[in-house]
């Protein structure tokens, strides 16, 4: 089947970080219907080059499918990258960005019958953010889910608020902040000092068949959080799912 391409106006942007933005993207009434299940990607056609691959970014949607026309992305700042210099100089509010999805198969099972360990670096929280408000919006499963999320610091924390909220409404959930460029051991028990493998690598380091991993961020994280789970822990290859970012 050939790919929908949608025209979408930018109609909110924030600084979430020093480095990261979160951009709104609003579809016009008559455009045709775009539903997506949560932890999907859109890819934009950007005006930064001549050829497809220059133009062409692939971003995870961060909010919910709750079948209206917005969606919310989450970037990046990568200095001399086209595509990142682009949308944090160029736009504005009323920019029109072309895109075309949802694709990608990084999405929750239909049933949740295992615990799952969502584990991600940087902008990688995105997909899990809007998996996290589909299942608060709809029907929260009986198994435990945990959000180890890996950060420089704590102003490089995305979306922190929400989760502590979600972990005083939802008692199965859990919300682990590592945090590789501080100083001192933090006094809060849901931030830990040290690199995001070490969030998991204490909790889950005995296998059990009623847990899945989930992955997400850069392929250096991902490469070592697999290599680490499968040879050093022990985890059976479907028990660990990722989706790579560069």
């Amino acid at each position: 089947m050939p790919a929908i391409w949608y025209t979408a106006l930018i109609n909110r942007i924030e600084s979430a970080t020093p480095r990261v933005r979160r951009i709104w993207l609003t579809l016009p009434e008559d455009a045709p219907d775009f539903s997506f299940q949560a932890g999907q990607f859109v890819t934009m056609d950007l005006p930064i080059g001549e050829k497809r691959l220059q133009r062409w970014r692939s971003y995870s949607i961060a909010s919910a499918p709750d079948g209206g026309r917005e969606i919310e992305l989450c970037i990046v700042h990568m200095p001399g990258g086209l595509a990142s210099e682009y949308l944090f100089t160029r736009i504005e509010v009323g920019t029109v960005i072309k895109f075309k999805g949802p694709d990608g198969a990084f999405v929750l099972p239909e049933k949740i019958d295992q615990d799952l360990i969502m584990v991600c670096t940087g902008t990688g929280v995105a997909p899990f953010r809007s998996m996290l408000l589909n299942l608060d919006q709809g029907n929260w499963p009986d198994r435990n889910i945990h959000l180890i999320y890996g950060s420089r610091t704590r102003e490089d924390l995305l979306y922190a608020e929400e989760f502590l909220d979600l972990t005083a409404r939802r008692p199965n959930f859990q919300y682990t902040a590592t945090l590789s460029r501080i100083e001192e051991h933090p006094k809060e028990p849901w931030i830990k000092k040290g690199y995001v493998h070490s969030g998991y690598e204490e909790l889950y380091s005995e296998p059990v068949a009623d847990r899945k991993f989930l992955l997400c961020g850069w392929t250096n994280m991902i490469d070592t959080a697999v290599e680490k789970l499968l040879v050093g822990m022990g985890y059976r290859r479907d028990q660990v799912g990722y989706e790579l970012y560069g």
